[in-house]
């Protein structure tokens, strides 16, 4: 039997789960205050969302509502940020835990999914208490696609207006073979009264 011979580059490939150095490139940082809206649309101020990286990140720090027990939503556009209304059919379930020790689940929920929906996909739930915020991140896969339908997954963790550790995730598809070239988030009601959303594009290798 022959000996096989591994080099470093070989056992760096079998054992690392990280991405390779230097495939996460930083595209744009927006930062609410009190901002009805958050926009991300392809070639306006420095922002890249097309075929140049086949997946898009979004990492999202301390957003916070000026609005208690609110939804942090998104949603997507064909026509540079023209209108956000693209058919989206999407999954959507939480864990939680309460401060009290009282409380625990692992639901799927219906009410924030969508079936063919042109709303607003929702992130998170969150309260405006000083302590209180959302953090996560949001996948989008090969968005200027024109052949294929726009995959996306979201994880993000949150205390609401109850003072639940929360945890949601969402999934799902923009139902479209337009090239999907602006990216809008949101709350269901009021401002985001703070917080940062980071851009990255993702390199292939």
């Amino acid at each position: 039997m022959a000996l096989v011979k591994y080099n470093n580059n070989s056992i760096s490939a079998v054992t690392s789960t990280a991405l390779a150095e230097g495939s996460l490139v930083p595209i744009k940082t927006l930062t609410a205050s009190g901002s009805a809206s958050l926009s991300f649309v392809h070639g306006s101020n420095d922002v890249v969302l097309d075929s140049t990286y086949p997946i898009y990140k979004f990492e999202f720090i301390n957003i916070h509502p000026a609005t208690d027990n609110t939804e942090f939503q998104f949603q997507g556009s064909t026509n540079s940020g023209s209108s956000y209304g693209v058919t989206i059919t999407s999954t959507f379930f939480r864990a939680y835990h309460d401060e009290a020790d009282t409380g625990t689940a692992l639901q799927y929920q219906t009410g924030k999914d969508l079936a063919q929906s042109t709303s607003f996909q929702v992130l998170a739930e969150y309260g405006n208490d000083n302590d209180q915020s959302t953090s996560g991140e949001l996948f989008i896969f090969n968005p200027s696609s024109t052949t294929f339908v726009k995959h996306f997954m979201s994880n993000f963790n949150f205390s609401n207006g109850s003072n639940y550790s929360m945890n949601t995730r969402s999934a799902g598809y923009f139902n479209t073979t337009s090239s999907i070239d602006a990216i809008q988030f949101k709350t269901n009601s009021g401002n985001t009264d703070s917080g940062t959303i980071k851009l990255y594009g993702i390199k292939d290798s």
